[in-house]
């Protein structure tokens, strides 16, 4: 029975979003985005040397078709990408208001949000009053600390010190719809930092705002501070049955690698697989040789944006990049010859964009197993459809139309 793996390469756009004008990195719009062009245009310009050299050298999804996506969804070039393809190929749009995490997974699995996302303002203090006690509790502590919008790893090292001294937890946001809380791994503790979310995830769903995420740490002022994988997302659950719902509610196995657990609530997975990039790619791995028949594999690789795009470091996004693309070989190896693999994205985090916000981008559709065929211009929507298709499950009426 075929098999299906879809993995999200977060944040890897290819730009033209016809409503790109209506999101912003601060002042200015995301008209004109491109992460995968731009990626690729500095290396070939000699911008992105730092720890890799030359054009941007991705020969097995340049191959199957990305550097095509890139041009049909933006008119644009991607040096070292544009060879002839000879996979499954396209782009698909978004539909839901947000270029967040939730809202590009929630509508590649057949479901956009239907709602508004609460943001938080971009002011000090940044919570109301209320929340901020209501974090403070939940933390048993008299206060907290950061109340902004912030980097994470540098929020930590700002205040990492404070926090070990005084036991309040370091609350903070983005631009993102999310509500995000930083703590010491052994001086405040893991668990309690989980309850201090757990407690915290039906006020802030009660807001839509969109997640409560754990951020914890180790380290010393000293020695510095470092995120571990220990990362936990509370997020909202989606409004209506998604593509893991459905390949679930048929009496498939549904495997979650990286944080697809959390951005869907684990509602329709049946297993869970996390760790850092390098770690997800060996559970990748793995589930190639022991996936079940008539599966559905459903992966996020989360490094590109979180460790490279928001810290708009080209080279550092460049060298992710080209090491995901090293591994495929061994990947494609393992599969069956009934098994389908669609590799696409949620949003665009554009590394020679201004800011330290996600992008509003096209993202590329690229399939193996599934022979040469141009798919065109699709919705996000049809991602899901299709996988369901592949699988041979109904999706919900009205989620997208398969490119099969």
């Amino acid at each position: 029975m075929a098999r299906a793996f879809l993995v999200v390469m977060d944040s890897v756009g290819c730009g033209g979003a016809q409503d790109a004008d209506k999101f912003f990195n601060g002042d200015v719009p995301d008209t004109g985005a491109n992460t995968l062009a731009h990626i690729a245009q500095a290396c070939a310009d000699g911008k992105a040397e730092e720890g890799r050299s030359g054009p941007l050298h991705m020969p097995n999804l340049a191959g199957l078709g990305l550097g095509a996506a890139v041009k049909l969804a933006s008119g644009d070039e991607a040096p070292g990408l544009m060879a002839k393809p000879v996979g499954l190929w396209g782009a698909a749009s978004e539909v839901s208001m947000g270029k967040d995490t939730p809202s590009g997974h929630w509508e590649l699995a057949g479901v956009p949000v239907p709602w508004d996302w609460t943001y938080f303002p971009d002011t000090k203090p940044t919570f109301p009053d209320d929340l901020t006690q209501a974090a403070a509790r939940a933390a048993g502590t008299d206060g907290i600390l950061g109340n902004c919008h912030a980097s994470g790893t540098a929020i930590i090292e700002e205040l990492g010190e404070e926090h070990m001294r005084t036991g309040w937890p370091i609350c903070y946001t983005s631009a993102d719809s999310v509500f995000q809380i930083a703590a010491h791994e052994e001086t405040f503790g893991l668990q309690r930092l989980y309850d201090m979310c757990e407690e915290l995830a039906p006020v802030l769903h009660g807001m839509n705002v969109g997640r409560v995420i754990a951020r914890p740490f180790i380290g010393t002022k000293e020695q510095g501070f470092t995120r571990t994988t220990n990362r936990h997302d509370y997020a909202m659950e989606p409004p209506s049955p998604t593509l893991c719902d459905w390949v679930h509610d048929a009496g498939r196995h549904v495997y979650a690698i990286g944080k697809i657990g959390d951005i869907f609530s684990r509602r329709g997975i049946d297993e869970v697989r996390k760790g850092a990039d390098k770690d997800l790619m060996g559970h990748l791995l793995d589930l190639a040789d022991q996936a079940v028949d008539g599966s559905l594999t459903f992966a996020n690789f989360v490094e590109f944006d979180s460790l490279f795009g928001h810290r708009r470091d080209v080279s550092g996004y460049a060298r992710a990049l080209e090491w995901f693309d090293s591994c495929l070989p061994e990947f494609f190896a393992k599969l069956g010859k009934d098994d389908m693999v669609i590799f696409t994205a949620d949003h665009g985090n554009d590394p020679t964009w201004v800011g330290g916000d996600h992008t509003r981008e096209r993202v590329p559709v690229i399939g193996y197993g599934l022979g040469e065929k141009e798919i065109g211009l699709r919705g996000f929507v049809d991602v899901g459809a299709s996988v369901a298709a592949h699988l041979g499950v109904p999706p919900a009426q009205g989620t997208g139309k398969s490119f099969l």
